[in-house]
């Protein structure tokens, strides 16, 4: 059996975000970039799923520019068996429509593959829209924001658990197909010294994006940091002095009791 699971290379979360006042975009240039959280749970998840079930393979996937290659890297090094890079330096301008469809191609002609694995969404734009387009350009059925997957081969499906308010749902769903995969039964793994080292001997295929039947590219106005928060204020006193004036804030001036 062939699992594909799909990455996306993303700043990281602790990165502190600056705008270049000269074009008004993120400026990048001192930017760590890592592998997407969520896929990373994803990747996690196809492994444990290989280790159930011997014979099976995990091919780490990624559209993104040349610097997109440690993403991959870092895959092969958590214990992927293959990775392919779909490069194209215009690909963070790609809109969610293109991405799916560009990742639909690269797993058509690297596959068959029965089972593609994502991140729920990545955290650099929360779109949550390109595991859905992909499955689209696929045709295959999808099961979104999963935690925990149990694979049937033999019955050719996949069992997936996800909590729903109040309750768990369990969806069964036949392969080939995609599932979307959230925090949730397992932490990922660390790379390896062992994996980082076969990592690096690692051949990556390369492969041209295409151009055929591209949407339009979306076109950013601008970017912009979110409006800073206003000063607290202490209130100084007694605990009791304090909090009636706390109350009469909150009701004169705050106007939330």
């Amino acid at each position: 059996m062939k699992i594909a699971v799909c990455l996306k290379q993303v700043p990281s979360t602790e990165t502190k975000v600056r705008i270049n006042t000269q074009d008004g975009r993120v400026d990048l240039s001192e930017v760590e970039w890592v592998i997407n959280p969520y896929d990373e749970y994803a990747i996690e998840t196809a492994l444990r799923l290989r280790e159930a079930h011997p014979g099976t393979t995990v091919t780490a996937v990624t559209y993104g520019p040349e610097r997109a290659r440690t993403a991959l890297k870092t895959a092969l090094a958590m214990g992927c068996d293959e990775a392919a890079h779909v490069c194209d330096e215009a690909a963070a301008d790609a809109g969610w429509l293109d991405r799916g469809r560009v990742l639909a191609a690269a797993l058509t002609g690297q596959g068959p593959f029965e089972l593609v694995l994502c991140g729920k969404q990545a955290v650099d734009d929360d779109l949550a829209a390109v595991p859905q387009a992909l499955a689209r350009f696929l045709d295959w059925p999808h099961v979104a924001v999963v935690p925990a997957v149990e694979l049937d081969a033999e019955a050719g499906q996949v069992t997936c658990r996800r909590e729903v308010e109040g309750a768990t749902e369990i969806v069964k769903v036949p392969l080939p197909c995609l599932v979307t995969i959230q925090k949730g039964a397992y932490e990922p793994r660390y790379p390896t010294l062992k994996g980082m080292m076969a990592a690096k001997r690692k051949e990556i295929p390369v492969l041209a994006p295409g151009d055929a039947d591209r949407a339009p590219t979306p076109e950013v106005i601008a970017e912009t940091l979110p409006p800073g928060r206003k000063p607290g204020r202490r209130l100084e006193g007694e605990p009791a002095e304090a909090a009636g004036e706390l109350v009469r804030l909150l009701t004169e001036d705050a106007k939330v009791l």
